[in-house]
Formats: C-alpha cells, sequence, structure tokens
C-alpha cells in the first residue's frame, strides 16, 4: 500500500476529469488522475470539434483532450495511465477511501468520478471504422458537417426522435429505422416527429451493413417482414440506440438510477457517501456535451475542497 494518504483521486480523463484535475491542482489538492484504458475518453473518437468555445476554427478530438492534459500538468497533476481495479468507498464520515490498480493500493480522503458512459453500438464490422467519418453517436456534436445532406438515425426511443428532430433543422432528409413496429419514444415526442416534413420512419427495419471506404456512402437495411433488402444512400449515420453509464466499479456502493447513472444531490456533484463526487456523463443522461462535463469536472473540485476545509481541517 502506497503510505500517503493522498487528498484528491480522480478516476477517468475525459473532460469531466481533467477540468476537476485542473481545479483541484490550483486548490493545492495535489490531484492524482488515473486515465484506465482509453485516455481522453470518448472525444479523442470525434474527428473535429465545432462547438467548444475558445476554438473558432474548429478542433480535433484528439487534441482538444491533448490541451486538457497539458493543462493539468501544468499546476502539477499526477497522470496515472492504468485501469483502476477495485474501488472500496468508505461508509464512514470524513473516511478514507481506497482504490486499487495493478496490484497497487491507494488510499485517499476524496475522490471525483469522471468515468463516463459508453454508446451502445449494433456490432457491425465497418461501424468502429467509420467512426468519425459518417458514423456518429451525437448528433448535436456531429450534425453540422451534414447540411443539406441525407443521413440515418438508428433507434426508436427519445434519444433518437431527439437526434432526428436536431437534425431536421439543418439536413435535407432524415431516415429513421426501428427494429421493431412501435417507437419506444414518449408519446410527445412522437407527436412532435410525425409533424417534420423531411423525416420517414422505417419500423421493422434492421442495419445489415455500413457502406464506404474512407468514409459512409451508404447503409444497408433489411424489412424483417418481408426479408427484403435495400441500400439507402446517406453521408450521415447516427446511432441512438442508448449509452452504458461506466459505473460497473461502484455498484452497490452508491446510489444510481434505474439506468445506473449515479445519483447526485441537485444543484452539485456530492453523491450518496462523504467524500466522494461525480462528474460527467457518469452522471449525466441528459446533456452528455463535452462542455458541461467539464463544467460539472470543475464543479467536483470545488465541491471537493470544501468537504476537505470543512472535513479535515483544510487538508490536515
Amino acid at each position: 500500500m502506497l503510505k500517503t494518504i493522498a487528498k484528491c483521486v480522480i478516476i477517468g480523463s475525459g473532460p469531466a476529469g481533467y477540468s476537476a484535475a485542473i481545479y483541484a491542482a490550483r486548490a493545492d489538492l495535489n490531484p492524482i488522475i488515473y486515465t484506465g484504458l482509453e485516455p481522453g475518453g470518448q472525444l479523442t473518437q470525434t474527428t473535429i470539434i465545432d462547438n467548444y468555445p475558445g476554438y473558432p476554427i474548429g478542433i480535433t478530438g484528439f487534441e482538444l483532450m491533448e490541451n486538457f492534459k497539458k493543462q493539468a500538468e501544468r499546476f502539477g497533476t499526477i497522470i496515472i495511465h492504468d485501469k483502476i481495479s477495485k474501488v472500496f468507498i468508505s461508509n464512514e464520515k470524513s473516511g478514507i477511501h481506497t482504490i486499487q490498480f495493478s496490484n497497487k493500493t491507494l488510499q485517499s480522503k476524496g475522490l471525483i468520478i469522471a468515468t463516463g458512459a459508453s454508446s451502445k453500438y449494433l456490432g457491425l464490422k465497418n461501424e468502429k471504422r467509420l467512426l468519425g467519418y459518417g458514423v456518429s453517436t451525437c448528433a448535436t456534436c456531429d450534425g453540422f458537417f451534414f447540411k443539406e445532406k441525407y443521413v440515418a438515425v438508428i433507434g426508436g426511443g427519445d434519444t433518437a426522435i431527439e437526434e432526428a428532430i436536431y437534425l431536421s433543422k439543418m439536413c435535407k432528409y432524415i431516415y429513421i429505422f426501428v427494429r421493431n413496429n412501435i417507437l419506444k419514444a414518449s408519446k410527445a415526442m412522437q407527436r412532435n416527429v410525425s409533424y417534420i416534413k423531411n423525416i420517414e420512419i422505417f419500423f421493422n427495419h434492421e442495419v445489415k451493413d455500413i457502406l464506404g471506404e474512407k468514409e459512409v456512402e451508404g447503409i444497408k437495411v433489411i424489412n424483417k417482414e418481408n426479408k427484403n433488402e435495400k441500400i439507402f444512400y446517406v453521408k450521415g449515420i447516427f446511432i441512438a440506440i442508448g449509452h452504458i453509464p461506466n459505473t460497473e466499479l461502484f455498484k452497490g456502493q452508491l446510489k444510481m438510477d434505474e439506468n445506473n447513472y449515479i445519483i447526485t444531490k441537485k444543484g452539485t456533484t456530492l453523491t450518496s457517501k462523504p467524500g466522494v463526487f461525480a462528474a460527467g456523463d457518469v452522471q449525466d443522461p441528459r446533456y452528455r456535451q463535452a462542455i458541461t462535463s467539464a463544467g460539472t469536472g470543475c464543479m467536483a473540485a470545488l465541491d471537493l475542497e470544501k468537504y476537505l476545509i470543512n472535513k479535515f481541517y483544510y487538508y490536515k
């Protein structure tokens, strides 16, 4: 076991994790951040980001996260490229939490969880290969690049319908492919989408393949009723079949909602256990944007600083 008890350990290295590290480091909390197996998080899979403030000509997801990392390092953040294997969250007030990684153990007075969420995928061979080259899991992030183009949205829940409605304002035409014969979206969402002329819904249609070498050129779907296959020539494919919060390490230790997102106290990043804070997509099933994740990362660091002052008499 490492002898020193840390003040701040951050699990996750997306916008939430690095923002928390920057603020925690500037508050002399000497943060330690564990990047996990995907340093930079989902954002590194995005080619161009045009909606993050401060970058008037856009920036790649990889470059943006490298900037986050360098800024965190400049203030003294210790960055460990490793995956946490186990976390033992103390039930005691002002307790000490235990983190295990690579056969080592570290204790910390404060813990910020910024492990994010993972998009659900269809499991097609070209899906990951063309991610960022026409395949996307975020219309708000990437819709701008498909102005006046034909695109497809996969899914029938609220997220899929929201994505389609958003895209309808800029894309020429949107096909929605739903595996079943009904939409799972709310009645209000179904009503809203029914009024939009450039959206067409195909029920009982399953995606069989994504076409294209260097970028998306089309999508092959099968009608599950008559088994007929058809190719739709689209430039963008938005997969909207849900997200899975990366909370496996914390199940049974923190309060979560029915979809396993960590529950935080309204207006804060406080979780159900003292000294444990959650930021970014791991506690946000609604917005899931880089800027909102970064904002909650800042909040988590400030919440942790206040906690340490109150509970440990200013970091003693």
